[in-house]
This record gives structure tokens, C-alpha cells and sequence, in this order.
């Protein structure tokens, strides 16, 4: 992918997922604003894409406010003349059960994840729109988003609002040839290390640099951030001028198209509905398609 002349936002760039995609973009030719909470890392993977023949600035801030999102924008169109993408990356965790969840909790996660990726991409798509040659916006949901994850009410709540909200805005801004899509990661990160199945793979890998073994790459979808990084270069591409309002994921060997949510399974009753006809048609009628929860633990098949 040749994406040489083009400008790219990375929020959430200092480690992780983020740095792999703001390398990878600044790799295809794309000249990136590296955007962190933390300004020394900001900095420094600016410095390692310029390091390696690219083109990046830093702009550091705490996604979330519109105060932080404007002058986002702003410094692509200042330091590189214009604005052709965003990849909202930006996120935290705070990680509770419902009872035990504060509403400093919610709120946290809530304004980093959803009122980040809102403010950020309204910033990005009123410079696209005055621009008036198209562009690229690519969220960053997950699986929590899709399926609900134990003890992330905030954090499931705020991925799956961000896919809706791709939904929504790839209808509102598509005669303005403005693309929207989620990119759903699976990858070994911080996040990622906190949950038990994928904790004692990761470890091996950053203490003894043992590989992922085969069956969790392919039938869990579960790699480096590196692996994930070639989406986000994709959908910042011509190549994927037709594709919008998707939730693509990515992760180890698998790349994958999350459904929307649509009826499974219908039922009619000539008058409608009481209490009781529905308990008595639930159990062999629309009940028979009631669907699971939660993201299955990851099973080695040759355990």
C-alpha cells in the first residue's frame, strides 16, 4: 500500500496497538500525527517513524474533550497541509464488576473510548469535508463491544456504542466519499494481559520470546500488534474506497467480519401478544435461538 502525499491521526500511538498502527502507516508512506497522553512517548514513536525514513509529528493530550480534538486536527493540517485519515486508538481501563463499578469508573472509560472517538472524528470530518476530496475514518472497537466481557460494563458499553456509531456515520458521510469502519483487534497488549487465558502466552513471549503457539493464532485470532497494524494501513487505502459501516477484526493468522445486529428468529400471532402466549411459545419458538454471551476462554485443541 502506497500511502506517500496523505496525513494520518493515531490517538493512543505511544504503545501497543496504537504504535504499531502509527509505524505501520508512517511505513506505507502516510505522514503521521503521533498522539499519546503521554508526551514522552508520543515522542518518541514520532522519532522512530522519522528514524526509519518517515514523516511524524507529536501532539500529545487526553483524548475526550473537544479542547483536545480541535487542535488535534489542526496539527495535522499545520505540520503536513492536510487531513486524509484518523484511527481513534485511544482507550483505558477500569475494569469492575456491576456492584462494584463507581461512576468514576463508567465515566472514565466512557469519556476516553466514546466522547474521545466522537470529538476526535467530528474534528477529523469537518477538515475532510472542507477539503472536499473524501477520507478515511477508522475506529477501534472490540470484541468486549460485540459479544459483552465479565466485569467491563464500561469499557463493553463504550465498544459497542463506537460500532453503532460507525454505522451512522457511514451513512451520513458517504456523499461526501468519507469511509467508516471499525477495526475489532485481537492482540497482546497490557489489556490483554490482564485476562487469565492469554496472561501465561504473553508472558512467555516478553520473558523467554517463545511464539504464539499455531492453534492460538488461527482458531483464537490472537497475535502481536503487529499483525494487527496491515488493517488499519488497508482501510486508510484507495483499495478500500468501497468498504464502509463494517467491523472488520484482525488478530494472529484470522481476519474477520463481525455481523450486524439483526432478527435471528420471528414469531406472529394473528392480535399480538400476552404474557402467557409468549411464555408458552418461548421455549420451541424465538427462544430456540437465544444467543450466547461473553468471549469464549481460548481452548488448546490439543489439550
Amino acid at each position: 500500500m502506497d500511502l506517500n502525499g496523505r496525513t494520518v491521526i493515531v490517538t493512543g500511538a505511544g504503545s501497543g496497538l496504537g504504535r504499531a498502527y502509527a509505524l505501520a502507516l508512517g511505513a506505507a508512506g502516510a505522514a503521521v500525527v503521533v498522539n499519546d497522553v503521554d508526551a514522552e512517548a508520543a515522542g518518541r514513536v514520532a522519532g522512530e517513524i522519522e528514524a526509519a525514513g518517515g514523516r511524524a509529528v507529536a501532539e500529545p493530550g487526553a483524548v475526550g474533550p473537544a479542547e483536545v480534538a480541535e487542535p488535534l486536527a489542526d496539527r495535522a493540517v499545520t505540520a503536513f497541509g492536510r487531513l486524509d485519515a484518523l484511527v481513534t486508538n485511544a482507550g483505558i481501563l477500569r475494569d469492575r464488576v456491576l456492584w462494584k463499578m463507581s461512576d468514576e469508573d463508567f465515566d472514565a472509560v466512557l469519556d476516553v473510548h466514546l466522547r474521545g472517538t466522537f470529538t476526535c472524528v467530528r474534528a477529523a470530518v469537518r477538515r475532510m469535508r472542507d477539503q472536499g476530496e473524501g477520507g478515511r475514518i477508522i475506529v477501534v472497537g472490540s470484541p468486549a463491544g460485540q459479544r459483552g466481557n465479565f466485569g467491563q460494563t464500561n469499557y463493553s458499553a463504550a465498544k459497542a456504542a463506537i460500532v453503532g456509531m460507525v454505522r451512522t456515520w457511514a451513512m451520513e458521510l458517504a456523499k461526501a466519499g468519507i469511509t467508516v469502519n471499525a477495526v475489532v483487534p485481537v492482540a497482546a497488549t497490557a489489556m490483554t494481559k490482564t485476562i487469565p487465558a492469554f496472561a501465561p502466552h504473553i508472558e512467555a513471549w516478553e520473558e523467554r520470546g517463545e511464539p504464539f503457539p499455531a492453534w492460538l493464532r488461527a482458531a483464537e485470532g490472537f497475535g502481536l500488534p503487529e499483525d494487527v497494524a496491515a488493517l488499519p494501513v488497508f482501510l486508510a487505502s484507495d483499495a478500500s474506497a468501497g468498504v464502509t459501516g463494517q467491523a472488520i477484526g484482525i488478530g494472529g493468522d484470522r481476519l474477520s467480519l463481525w455481523s450486524h445486529p439483526q432478527e435471528v428468529a420471528v414469531a406472529y400471532r394473528t392480535g399480538g401478544w400476552t404474557a402467557d402466549d409468549i411464555a408458552t411459545a418461548w421455549p420451541t419458538g424465538v427462544g430456540a435461538a437465544a444467543q450466547t454471551v461473553g468471549i469464549p476462554a481460548p481452548k488448546d485443541p490439543n489439550a
